[in-house]
C-alpha cells in the first residue's frame, strides 16, 4: 500500500480547510484544559520551524523530544518536520545513561524537554553543550533554565508556504525500548511512516464508523516516542484531520482523564488491561460479578456500570497490542460488551502488520494482515510454527549506523525477520507464539516458549505479571507479581496461606494442560513489583528477561531444594 501523500501534505490541508476545529486537549491541572485548533497547532509549529532554521541547522539534522505525552510533543515534532529535520523521540521513564546514548548515538543538535517526572536525575545524560528549550509543561527547573517554547513563538515570525518533504527523507529514528539489550535506532521516512499512519486512519474509521465531519475521541497516554502510539494514535490522527485526541495530566487524574475524553477509540498494552480488571476485582469479587453478569437485564446494567467506571462506555473499538493477551481476558471484556481485538507489529515497521477485527477476531490470534503487508514463516516446524517474516509498506529503511545488522535482519527479497514464531491459517490469521530468542531449553533437552504459559499465568486475578523462565534446570520455574491490592495483604499469615493454597492449585491445572517438558516445578512469588524504573520493565510495560534472570541467579538453586511448589522469594 504506497503512498503518494505524504503526513504533512495531510496536515496543511487540514490547517487550510479548518483551522478552527480543535485538534488536541490538554488538561492544565484541576478541570482546567486548553484546546488547540488545527490553525493554533501550525501556528505554533510553524513559528518553531522558523526558529529551528534560524539556527543553522542543517536539512535533515536530528532533534529530540524528552517528554511525556502532550500536545506540544506533538506540535514540536510537526515543527521539527516543516524545519525540514528528523524527530528522535525518547522515553520519558529513561535513566540518564540511556538518555545520554540516545543523544550521542543519533548525533541530535537540540533537545525539547517536556513533561517529565524525573528531569533532575535525567538531566545529567545531556550533553552540557546541547541546546535545549523548555516546552510549556516543563518541569519549572527547564523553564527557568532554558529558553522557553513559548518566549520563541511570542517573537517568531512563522514559517510560510506550503513545505515540502521528500518521501525518502528520514522522519524519525524510533529507538527501540531495549527488551533484550541497549536500544536500537530504526530509521522510518515519510514514505513509511505516512503509509502506516493512512493505514491506521482507514482501518480505524472502517471500524467506528465516525461522521467524516466528526471523527474518533481518542486519549493519547502510551509513549508517544514508542511506534505503536507514535503511528497507530498520532500519525492516524494527523492523517485524518477530525480526530480529536485528548491527553491525561497524572496516573492519579487517570481515570477522570478518560472520563472527559470519552474516548470511541482505545489502545491499551496487556498490562494495564489486566490492571483495569484488577480494579474491578478489587471493587467486587468476580464470582460475585458473574453471578450478576449471567442476570439477562441486571447483566446488562452492571456490565455498563463497569465500562462507565472505567470511561469506556463510548469505546466503539478497543485495541491491544505489544505483548499477547490472555485469551480469557479478551472473552472477559467482550462480555462487559468492549470490543476489545489484539493487534500485531513493531518498531521496525511502524507497528502496522496485524490486526483483528469482526470475523477475524477469535481470541489469542492477532488477526490477517492489514493492507498491502505480506507475510511468510522461515524455517517451518512439523507443528507449522515458523519465524514470521513481514513485508510491510510501514516497513523501515534500517538500523542507524548498523548496517550489518540492517543486513542481517532482512531477506534477499526485502523482508523483514521478526524473531517472533508464530502459525498461520489459510485466511491469513496469525497466531504468535513466542519470541525465538526467549525459548530456552531444560535439561531435558526441550525448548520451553515462555510466552503462552505466562499467558495462563497472567490470566488469573491474583497475578498481575509473570515470568517463566528455567535455563539448563530440570524443569522450567515461574516468577509472579501478585495483583497490586493483594500484595500488602499477604503480610497475614491466613492470606498469605490461601494465597499459596490457591497458587498451588494453579500450577496444578497449568501443568495438567501443557506437555510434560513444559510443566513448572514451581511459583515463585516476588516480593517488589517489577517496574520501570527499577530497570525490570521496558518503557512500553514489557519485561527485561534477562535483568530479573539475573537478579534472581543467586537464589534459583534454593528454590529448587525446596520441596513446597510455591515458593516466597
Amino acid at each position: 500500500m504506497a503512498t503518494q501523500r505524504g503526513i504533512l501534505d495531510f496536515v496543511l490541508d487540514h490547517e487550510a480547510a479548518h483551522p478552527e476545529r480543535v485538534f488536541l486537549t490538554q488538561p492544565v491541572g484541576g478541570a482546567r484544559v486548553v484546546d488547540y485548533t488545527w490553525g493554533r497547532t501550525l501556528d505554533e509549529a510553524r513559528r518553531m520551524a522558523a526558529h529551528l532554521q534560524s539556527l543553522g541547522l542543517p536539512r535533515g539534522a536530528k532533534v529530540a523530544i524528552l517528554s511525556k505525552n502532550c500536545a506540544h510533543f506533538i506540535v514540536a515534532e510537526l515543527a521539527i518536520w516543516l524545519g525540514g529535520y528528523t524527530t528522535v523521540a525518547i522515553f520519558p521513564t529513561e535513566i540518564a545513561e540511556v538518555v545520554n546514548f540516545v543523544l550521542e548515538h543519533s548525533e541530535a543538535s537540540l533537545l525539547f524537554v517536556g513533561k517529565l517526572d524525573a528531569w533532575e536525575a535525567q538531566k545529567p545524560g545531556v550533553p552540557r553543550d546541547m541546546p535545549r528549550i523548555a516546552l510549556p509543561l516543563a518541569p519549572d527547573s527547564a523553564q527557568i533554565e532554558y529558553e522557553t517554547w513559548d518566549e520563541i513563538v511570542a517573537r517568531t515570525e512563522p514559517l510560510a508556504g506550503r513545505v515540502q518533504r521528500d518521501l525518502e527523507e528520514l522522519a524519525t529514528l524510533i529507538y527501540t525500548s531495549g527488551s533484550t539489550g541497549r536500544p536500537k535506532g530504526v530509521m522510518s521516512t515519510f514514505r513509511a511512516f505516512s503509509a502506516a499512519a493512512e493505514g491506521f486512519r482507514n482501518f480505524s474509521r472502517q471500524q467506528t464508523h465516525p461522521a467524516p465531519e466528526i471523527g474518533n475521541r481518542i486519549i493519547s497516554y502510551l509513549p508517544l516516542a514508542h511506534s505503536f502510539e507514535r503511528s497507530c494514535v498520532e500519525g492516524s490522527s494527523l492523517i485524518d484531520g477530525n480526530a480529536r485526541l485528548y491527553f491525561t495530566e497524572s496516573l492519579e487524574t487517570f481515570v477522570k482523564d478518560v472520563q472527559r475524553a470519552r474516548p470511541t477509540l482505545f489502545i491499551s498494552v496487556p498490562r494495564l488491561w489486566l490492571k483495569f480488571q484488577h480494579g474491578v476485582f478489587s471493587k467486587m469479587p468476580p464470582a460475585k460479578l458473574e453471578r450478576l453478569l449471567r442476570i439477562p437485564i441486571v447483566g446488562k446494567l452492571v456490565a455498563k456500570k463497569v465500562l462507565k467506571g472505567l470511561g469506556l462506555q463510548d469505546v466503539i473499538y478497543a485495541g491491544s497490542g505489544s505483548a499477547p493477551l490472555p485469551p480469557d481476558l479478551i472473552r472477559w471484556y467482550r462480555r462487559l460488551g468492549l470490543r476489545l481485538y489484539e493487534g500485531y507489529g513493531m518498531t521496525e515497521d511502524n507497528s502496522y502488520s496485524h490486526v483483528s477485527w469482526g470475523e477475524f477476531s477469535e481470541p489469542g490470534w492477532v488477526g490477517p494482515p492489514q493492507k498491502g503487508v505480506q507475510v511468510r514463516l522461515d524455517n517451518v516446524q512439523p507443528d507449522g510454527s515458523g519465524e514470521v517474516l513481514i513485508k510491510s509498506p510501514g516497513l523501515c529503511s534500517g538500523y542507524y549506523k548498523d548496517p550489518e545488522l540492517t543486513q542481517a535482519s532482512f531477506t534477499e527479497d526485502g523482508y523483514f525477520r521478526t524473531g517472533d514464531l508464530g502459525e498461520r491459517r489459510p485466511n491469513g490469521m496469525l497466531k504468535i507464539t513466542g519470541r525465538a530468542k526467549e525459548l530456552f531449553k531444560t535439561a531435558k533437552g526441550k525448548y520451553v516458549a515462555p510466552a503462552p504459559i505466562e499467558n495462563l499465568l497472567n490470566a488469573n486475578p491474583m497475578i498481575e505479571m509473570s515470568m517463566v523462565s528455567g535455563v539448563g534446570q530440570v524443569s522450567a520455574y515461574a516468577i509472579v507479581v501478585l495483583a497490586e491490592d493483594l500484595r500488602p495483604k499477604v503480610r497475614n499469615a491466613a492470606v498469605r496461606a490461601q494465597v499459596e493454597r490457591e497458587l498451588g492449585g494453579l500450577l496444578e491445572r497449568i501443568n495438567a494442560s501443557v506437555s510434560e517438558y513444559e510443566q513448572l516445578k514451581m511459583i515463585v512469588v516476588t516480593p517488589e513489583p517489577w517496574s520501570v524504573e527499577a530497570g525490570t520493565l521496558t518503557p512500553t510495560l514489557k519485561i527485561r528477561r534477562a535483568r530479573i534472570e539475573t537478579a534472581v541467579a543467586p537464589q534459583v538453586q534454593g528454590w529448587y531444594a525446596t520441596p513446597s511448589p510455591v515458593v516466597w522469594a
